[in-house]
This record gives structure tokens, C-alpha cells and sequence, in this order.
């Protein structure tokens, strides 16, 4: 199955698509924004990815009015904390026009129906529904009715909440990947879990990527591309050292460029599947495979005997197979000791 993002196919057969995600590690900066999205176009990503929220839609107001202290907080309450890391309308007009012109597709996470509308105004190519919201009937309902594509992480979640979302999204979009995740920002590596990509893939049948905030830095996201993920979404940011709840389990430019070219060149090495002997490999075969050799000084007219027999390097002459075959006949010319049998012999 293949589903189509922007101007790209993601499913089986298809490059992985690579989203880098900015999430809100642009602390509501927009032009940190902006250089963000460049950072994600230069690393060689197919996509880049934010966080949308409407505040009001998502906090009750004890929660938004509760005090939020901490490294990580820009805000005395968790309600400011939060609109702090959002951007506004405009600003969010700019950057998807901005990733337009430079060539990378964007789109966002809706945490809510409010921002869902906002972001099929916007035009993104691609909804992506966050694990915190797998149970989120409704909203899920409200997005699959703008009929587009749409990504379902799957962190913190159980097969039975996402059998529910998936009945639902089934009735009216089969444009779905689900994203294998850990959300835990970050984790250790042993949690990994990859192998729940396999159950994904068997239990819904549709294309699964993998969504990963792992404390290794690649060996996990690489590990999800050899099961053969359509998708890997990774955080990143500018300093991982920078205030903001996300930015510990982010990589840094250079790793994110590093993640996209070592993704390729894994692909590159997955090949073909046919078998056969590469150019490459053939002055090596020569020289280390064995052909049959004799074993001593054999004369015209003798009969070959299997004692008389071996193999050795190089591998330019006769294969082992053909031992039997040359047991019995007549040798029709001399044959020195510790040399190929010649192929001719075959036919003695």
C-alpha cells in the first residue's frame, strides 16, 4: 500500500520518508522557527513537522491556572507555559509558505478540532494525529472527515484503543500510517520495542513508521528502517541544551543530517534481493575458490582415479562437482602434478 504526502509516495517499495520534528522546540520563536525548517531542508529530511494547540480547546482552567515552575517552564502557570510555545496565526502562514518555496513538505500535529480546522485551511498535505490523542474519538472523527491522509502515533496506548481508532478511521480514509512509539522524551534503549512494528504491520495491514526519541541517537531509528518502517519521525532542535521540554531528546543538526544519510545509505545497501556475483567480488572468486587439481604426474592413457584428485586455489578451473565425472575416464593427454584438470576433460 502507498500513500501520497506532498509530491511523494510513502508505503512499501518507496524511500523512507524522513520527517524532522520540530514539535514546539521553537520555544514560539518564529524566526527560530524558520531556521529550523531550513536546518530539516539542508539535512536532506522529506518533511518537516510541528505542534499545533489551541490552548483554550485543551486545558481545563485548574490545570491552565496551575503554577508551572521548573528549567524547562516559560510561564508561572502551566496555561501561560503553554501559549508561550504557541505561534501565531501569521506566523504559521509564513513558515508554511517558507517551506513551500524552499521545497520540504510541512505539516503539524492537531491536539484539537480548532487547530485541525486551522491546518486544512493552512493546506498541509497530511494530518498527524499524536499518541495523546488516540482516544480521542471525536477529534479523531473531526480530522478524518477533512479527508486527507493522516498519521496515528501510538505511544502509551493499547492494541484495543487503537483497534477503536482505527475502526474509525477506517469508515472513511484507508490513507493511514501508523507510527510505532515510545513516548517518553527520551528513553532508554532497551524499550525500544521494535518488534512491535511487526504487530502493527500484521494486526492493521498498513503502511508503520517508526517515531523515536531513543538516548542513542541513531542505532534505534536504524534498527526501525531494517525492519522496513515507511516513516522515521525524529525531534531535533538547534542546542539540545536550550529550556524546553523537548530539546533533551532532539538531535542537533549534524545528527539529524547524519540520520538522514545513513538512512540512505541503508537503503542503498538493502539492493535488490536477486542473488548473483558481483564484478566486484569476481577477482576475489578466482583467486580464493578451489577448482580440481591433480594429485600426481598423470599420463596419456591412464585411468583417473579419485586419489588422484583435489581441489585448490585458484578457482578458475573445474568446480568440485565435476569429481565424479572424471573418475574413470582415460586421460587423453599428460597432466603434471598440482595443476588444473582441464575443463576438456569432461569430455574424455
Amino acid at each position: 500500500m502507498k500513500i501520497k504526502i506532498g509530491s511523494k509516495f510513502v508505503g512499501d517499495g518507496c524511500p523512507c520518508y524522513i520527517v524532522a520534528e520540530v514539535g514546539i522546540n521553537h520555544n514560539g520563536q518564529f524566526n527560530l522557527a524558520k531556521k529550523l525548517i531550513d536546518v530539516a531542508k539542508n539535512a536532506g529530511a522529506d518533511a518537516v513537522k510541528f505542534q499545533k494547540r489551541d490552548i483554550d480547546s485543551l486545558l481545563t482552567k485548574e490545570l491552565a491556572d496551575r503554577p508551572y515552575y521548573g528549567d524547562n517552564s516559560f510561564g508561572e502557570t502551566y496555561g501561560e507555559h503553554r501559549r508561550k510555545l504557541e505561534l501565531s496565526e501569521q506566523e504559521w502562514r509564513k513558515l508554511f509558505a517558507h517551506s513551500k518555496e524552499i521545497g520540504i513538505d510541512f505539516f503539524a500535529s492537531a491536539w484539537d478540532k480548532k487547530s485541525a480546522d486551522f491546518l486544512d485551511e493552512l493546506g498541509v498535505p497530511v494530518f498527524k494525529i499524536p499518541s495523546a490523542d488516540v482516544t480521542n474519538l471525536p477529534l479523531i472523527e473531526h480530522i478524518c472527515r477533512k479527508n486527507k491522509p493522516i498519521i496515528l502515533s501510538t505511544g502509551m496506548t493499547t492494541l484495543e484503543e487503537i483497534d477503536e481508532a482505527m475502526e474509525i478511521i477506517r469508515k472513511h480514509n484507508m490513507q493511514v500510517i501508523l507510527l510505532h512509539c515510545i513516548s517518553a522524551y527520551p528513553f532508554d534503549d532497551y524499550l525500544s520495542n521494535l518488534n512491535v512494528i511487526h504487530t502493527l504491520k500484521e494486526r492493521y495491514n498498513v503502511p508503520v513508521g517508526y517515531s523515536g526519541h531513543e538516548k542513542s541517537g541513531h542505532v534505534v531509528t536504524l534498527g526501525a528502517v531494517v525492519l522496513g518502517v515507511c516513516m522515521v519521525e525524529r525531534h531535533f532542535t538547534i542546542d539540545h541544551l536550550m529550556p524546553g521540554p523537548d530539546h533533551a531528546a532532539s538531535l542537533e543538526p549534524l545528527g539529524l543530517a547524519g540520520l538522514v544519510e545513513d538512512i540512505r545509505k541503508l537503503e542503498s545497501a538493502f539492493g535488490d534481493g536477486k542473488k548473483s556475483i558481483l564484478e566486484c567480488e569476481s577477482l576475489v572468486r578466482a583467486k580464493l575458490t578451489k577448482s580440481i587439481v591433480t594429485t600426481r604426474h598423470i599420463k596419456a592413457g591412464e585411468i583417473i582415479r579419485a586419489e588422484d584428485l583435489t581441489m585448490k586455489s585458484p578457482g578458475t578451473g573445474l568446480k568440485a562437482k565435476y569429481i565424479p565425472t572424471l573418475v574413470g575416464k582415460k586421460a587423453r593427454q599428460d597432466m603434471e602434478r598440482d595443476t588444473l584438470v582441464p575443463k576438456e576433460a569432461l569430455e574424455w
